[in-house]
């Protein structure tokens, strides 16, 4: 790449896309995306939260096998797993059983309080 004073600079690509395929891989293991998808909640970001559950998605047969599992619509699966995707609590539901998940609810450690 050329910048207008004739000086070169490398061009790179986003430091990211290298590991996404590690990442997928990673995720395929039920265990590893369940750990994934509770930081992302314990984020707090529902952004975050839903691009998990998409990369989740990816990795495990990707979003058709997950709109086909569910009976939702695909391109609705598409915008309900976006950034300003809003869930109802049955898809929600709904996209963690197709992945072999499910969502619960635990007690609070008292290291977990003490660290909020």
């Amino acid at each position: 790449m050329t910048t207008r004073k004739g000086s070169k600079r490398q061009a790179s690509a986003p430091t990211s896309v290298p590991r996404r395929p590690h990442l997928l891989a990673w995720l395929q293991n039920s265990k590893n995306a369940a750990a994934y998808i509770e930081v992302a909640l314990t984020e707090g970001d529902s952004g975050d939260l839903l691009r998990a559950l998409r990369n989740v998605a990816e990795a495990r047969g990707g979003i058709a096998r997950v709109a086909e599992r569910t009976g939702l619509n695909r391109e609705a699966l598409y915008r309900t797993l976006s950034k300003h995707g809003n869930p109802k609590l049955k898809s929600l539901a709904a996209i963690l059983s197709a992945n072999g998940l499910r969502l619960s609810v635990r007690p609070e450690t008292s290291q977990e309080r003490r660290a909020a």
